[in-house]
């Protein structure tokens, strides 16, 4: 099963513009920074974390 997986994110990641996958700590550093008084001028935006999938 994980072989399988494996093959599915590459084929995921090669469709992004960045060409893979995020890894767990990118979206981590995401959620972080938005849950950090960093980001309290924030209101009503979404921040999409997706190799540029949302621009495609």
């Amino acid at each position: 099963m994980a072989a399988e997986w494996g093959d599915v994110n590459e084929e995921l990641g090669r469709a992004l513009p960045l060409g893979r996958t995020a890894f767990p700590s990118e979206i981590a550093e995401a959620v972080l920074f938005l849950s950090s008084p960093r980001s309290s001028f924030i209101t009503g935006s979404t921040l999409h974390v997706d190799g540029g999938g949302a621009a495609v």
